[in-house]
């Protein structure tokens, strides 16, 4: 069967809020839970998964879910940051990741991916979210800023808050004598992949770098932090701190409202998922990789412009089956409306839609044990 290459995310519908208690007590089966008709499960092992931080929220939602649901399994997932997520998962070291960008095309033909029977693999959207710009600023919780503005912020070229730069976009904000700490992540993360490659899409003057995982910027006055947690409480233990972390994580520090067009456009989930509903999927990938090319710079009206696209990524043989039973029910799961309600109560996340949903079970149903 040949994918349908041009699925997009549809509006986001407003979610009832769903516990995991009521989940596990009123839903019934999770779709692909791996239970029979007699409400036993019919799965039983470990699978260990490592991977993206900004999913570890929704992680633990969905670990918790799928455990009421299926007694005899164990997920473990440890949010060690995308890129160790990825090195693993070639290592063989996890069973499945998480990651908040997929393998590139030549990473992928290379084909050493040895936690997989094959060469081949799955990749599929799982969570969708703002990458949000946070500060910590006293009396301060909103400001406005423009691409060029965070790009010079980033770059260290802006170095204190007053600089007439931020103050011409936010009139009538008594902005303080305060010298900027920007605090990025230390770790090769895909949320700095998102992060920079919209600076590079759309304020490539003040951003004179390309996309990467890793911190391009030889910083002279930045602080550097591990994985999301580690980027928040910087942030938060810090007096001028700036940085970007995944929305879910914001609570009580301050964020930006960020230039779309001609308005200021605060991050939420709805407008993330608008920047994802213009993004086609990348052409050449095969069957089952379903990733998205998402480009900023093509932000429509409205939209959110720093938006996450956070995969899971498994093998479409294991050599064991309990194994391939196990991934392939939770990947289920998490695609599943029930899965992404739990995600969207734990995290904020966009649920995706039905067509992209329907895809990504598609993509999961390659999923089994080498014959």
């Amino acid at each position: 069967m040949k994918l349908n290459r041009i699925a997009r995310v549809g509006a986001v519908a407003a979610v009832a809020v769903l516990s995991l208690s009521a989940c596990a007590a009123n839903e019934g089966t999770p779709a692909g839970s791996g239970q029979p008709s007699d409400g036993g499960s019919s799965l039983s092992g470990t699978v260990k998964a490592t991977g993206a931080s900004s999913q570890g929220a929704a992680q633990q939602a969905w670990t918790a879910a799928f455990q009421i649901a299926n007694p005899d399994v164990t997920v473990n997932y440890q949010p060690t940051g995308s890129g160790t997520g990825r090195d693993n998962f070639i290592a063989g070291s996890s069973n499945f990741i998480g990651s908040d960008r997929a393998y590139k095309a030549d990473e992928i033909a290379a084909g050493k991916f040895d936690a997989c029977a094959t060469p081949d693999i799955v990749e599929v959207p799982a969570y969708i979210s703002p990458v949000a710009v946070v500060f910590n600023l006293e009396g301060i919780t909103e400001l406005n800023l423009t691409p060029e503005v965070i790009g010079e912020i980033f770059n260290e070229k802006i170095e204190k808050w007053n600089d007439p730069k931020i103050a011409e976009i936010n009139e009538g904000v008594e902005l303080p004598d305060l010298a900027i700490t920007p605090v990025f992540r230390g770790d090769e993360s895909g949320t700095t992949g998102t992060f920079t490659a919209y600076l590079a899409s759309v304020a490539p003057d003040a951003w004179p770098y390309e996309d990467d995982d890793a911190w391009p910027v030889k910083t002279t006055r930045s602080e550097a932090a591990q994985q999301t947690s580690g980027v928040e409480a910087a942030v938060k233990a810090g007096n001028g701190t700036i940085g970007y972390i995944d929305a879910s994580r914001v609570g009580d520090l301050g964020s930006a409202a960020v230039k779309v067009g001609d308005e200021f456009v605060p991050f939420s989930s709805e407008a993330a998922a608008e920047l994802v509903a213009s993004s086609p999927l990348e052409e050449g990938r095969a069957d089952g990789d379903l990733v998205y090319d998402v480009d900023p710079a093509k932000a429509p009206a409205g939209s959110y412009p720093i938006a996450l696209v956070s995969y899971l990524i498994g093998c479409q043989q294991y050599e064991d089956a309990d194994t391939a039973a196990i991934v392939k029910a939770y990947f289920s799961y998490i695609v599943s409306e029930e899965g992404q309600k739990v995600a969207n109560e734990a995290a904020g996340s966009a649920p995706l839609s039905t067509e992209v949903a329907e895809e990504a079970q598609a993509a999961i149903d390659l999923i089994g044990a080498k014959q």
